[in-house]
């Protein structure tokens, strides 16, 4: 008995895919006798299917089906391809243009020296300058949970350094051994 490795796992074999369902239905896919045909050159009529097929043909256009439910369903004489390509380039301008927020942490003692605040202010600016948000978060280790007040005043410090290019959307809140704070960029005027 010859037995494959792989045998009853789903793999798939070997062939053409199936094809996706188009979107709408166009020219000769369209089923229903009469149509009610629209256009940009045209008033729109009620005919068949036939003379329907004849007018998308004189203007050199495919005739799409837009709402087959509709009694008699409506086609559009229009670029198929073209509109297609308009839709896709509509969806792809309007995921490059959705906000991707990306967060920022910068971390901290509760004794942080002022060498290194500044040092550490400088780049939440240029975070909060580049879009991002910030997360400022002061890390107790051992015995230094005592400081959690040193803690709180040098987030609200730092808050105080970023005030003109960044908002708090989180005042300090102590979680565990860490105390966090938000900052996101103040919206750029137009």
């Amino acid at each position: 008995m010859n037995i494959t490795p792989n045998a009853g796992r789903g793999m798939r074999q070997n062939g053409p895919r199936p094809k996706k369902e188009a979107q709408h239905r166009i020219n000769n896919y369209i089923t229903a006798q009469t149509v009610r045909v629209v256009g940009e050159n045209f008033e729109p009529k009620i005919v068949s299917l036939r003379e329907a097929l004849a007018i998308a043909d004189q203007y050199e256009l495919d005739l799409v089906e837009i709402s087959p439910q509709a009694n008699p369903p409506v086609c559009k004489v229009m670029d198929y391809q073209k509109y297609l390509y308009e839709q896709k380039k509509k969806a792809k301008e309007i995921k490059a243009n959705s906000a991707k927020t990306t967060v920022k942490e910068i971390h901290m003692g509760p004794q942080t020296d002022d060498h290194d605040f500044n040092f550490k202010c400088n780049h939440a600016i240029k975070f909060l300058k580049d879009g991002y948000k910030v997360k400022l978060m002061v890390t107790f280790r051992g015995r230094s949970i005592i400081y959690k007040d040193q803690g709180e005043l040098l987030l609200l410090r730092f808050a105080q350094q970023l005030e003109e290019v960044g908002k708090v959307d989180q005042l300090p809140t102590l979680l565990g051994k860490n105390m966090t704070m938000m900052i996101s960029p103040k919206s750029k005027k137009k």
